[in-house]
């Protein structure tokens, strides 16, 4: 039997003073719900389901209710879970019906032999399998609504590269998780960037980029800001390294070295391997974070 852990991010960006209390106290919730399944000897797969659940339903983070809003004003939802023991996958693109694309896309791990479905299909097959759907206008809230407005209007008048800034939220979350079988799995939802183009997809929900899980190598998920990380195929770039023999922690730091000098970009990752070694690391100024094992809880918007 292998001790389980569940490692978990909440976003990694300029996480403002005002903001800490409220993505600390959802990383420790979403880690509550996932070491439940993981302390009844549950799967690695459905942890770190029930983890982004919870982060989902956090109106914290940018996933599910409450994410950013897209150039029309919609929330459009991106999601994606591996199991490392047989490398089966399921994601979800553009999604604007469900409320948790994170469940919608364990279905397609489970009950399809695809790996990927998007906009009215992704909602199709999800209602078909049991998710209900709601109306877009559920998943909005008017906090982002007024934060669109205000982006939208400074936008045009600097003309800044909004992608790019560090202070841009990036509240995409993930968990990678161990279970006692020795297997690992990684999920990661998000709602995508502030004034996006309609369809546009990020890294999160799609394979190796922004998540990844092979029990040969290591379980990992991204953060950050997402075509940069796309570019690189960073989270399978991650995981490869960690099969070279290399410890989750230094890859880990080497990954966010790579993304900033190859693409320029900034963001966070997160790495466990079937030893249960992890690896945190951010080149933004903080990150949300929470790992979990049999020896105690830690948490943090800083990982040094």
């Amino acid at each position: 039997m292998t001790n389980p852990v569940l490692l978990i991010h909440g976003g990694a960006w300029a996480i403002p003073d005002d903001l800490v209390e409220a993505h600390l106290n959802g990383v420790k919730n979403a880690t509550a719900a996932g070491w439940r399944v993981l302390e009844k000897g549950g799967s690695a797969l459905d942890a770190a389901e029930e983890s982004v659940v919870v982060m989902e339903n956090d109106e914290a983070f940018d996933a599910g209710r409450g994410s950013f809003l897209n150039r029309d004003g919609k929330v459009q939802l991106d999601a994606l879970i591996m199991d490392g023991a047989t490398l089966r996958a399921g994601g979800v693109g553009c999604v604007e019906h469900i409320a948790n694309p994170i469940c919608a896309a364990r279905k397609v791990l489970s009950e399809s032999p695809h790996v990927y479905f998007v906009a009215e299909g992704a909602e199709r097959f999800a209602e078909e399998h049991g998710i209900p759907l709601c109306k877009n206008e559920d998943l909005i809230i008017p906090r982002e609504v007024e934060r669109l407005r205000a982006f939208q209007a400074s936008a045009e008048a600097q003309k800044e590269d909004l992608f790019s800034s560090h202070t841009i939220s990036h509240d995409t979350v993930g968990a990678v998780a161990l279970d006692v079988n020795g297997n690992i799995a990684a999920a990661t939802s998000t709602g995508g960037t502030l004034n996006k183009a309609p369809g546009r997809l990020g890294d999160s929900s799609l394979i190796g980029c922004g998540c990844y899980a092979d029990n040969a190598s290591a379980a990992a998920s991204t953060t950050g800001w997402g075509e940069p990380i796309m570019k690189l195929v960073l989270a399978k770039w991650a995981a490869d390294r960690v099969a070279s023999g290399n410890l989750p922690q230094w890859v880990a730091a080497e990954a966010m070295n790579y993304l900033k000098d190859r693409v320029s970009g900034h963001g966070g990752i997160i790495l466990l391997d079937t030893q249960g070694r992890v690896g945190i690391a951010h080149n933004t100024p903080r990150i949300a974070w929470a790992l979990k094992t049999v020896k105690g809880f830690e948490s943090g918007v800083v990982r040094s």
